[in-house]
């Protein structure tokens, strides 16, 4: 199940949980004062930690990587249509907020709010 090139710009390698070697598709766009940074899934096309459970480090090495101040992105998890039949892998975009020391928060976006935040972008 290939991942579609049209939900990231680049593929970005980092490294996962016990500095496993990893990859995932990254876009970055400007919104306001703040970088919006979208990480994909890509499921088979990852040797490696997926998005989600690289969480918070993932995010720090893309900002390193990238020359980004960790406190102006807004970061976002995409699990991309890959036409599966299997519902857990239907396309859904969150919000991730690594704000809370305690936990990490995750808001899944509405259909409206990808449509109107990233129609321009897929």
């Amino acid at each position: 199940m290939q991942v579609s090139e049209k939900y990231y710009d680049e593929i970005f390698d980092f490294k996962g949980q016990w500095d496993l070697p990893s990859k995932c598709g990254l876009k970055i766009m400007d919104k306001s004062d703040k970088k919006v940074v979208i990480v994909t899934e890509l499921y088979q096309d990852n040797p490696g930690t997926s998005v989600t459970y690289a969480g918070q480090s993932l995010a720090t090495q893309i900002c390193e990587a990238k020359g980004l101040d960790f406190s102006k992105i807004i970061y976002i998890e995409c699990n991309p249509d890959t036409k599966s039949k299997l519902s857990f892998y239907d396309e859904e975009f969150f919000e991730v907020d690594f704000n809370d020391s305690s936990h990490t928060n995750y808001r899944l976006l509405s259909k409206k709010e990808v449509d109107d935040f990233f129609l321009y972008i897929f």
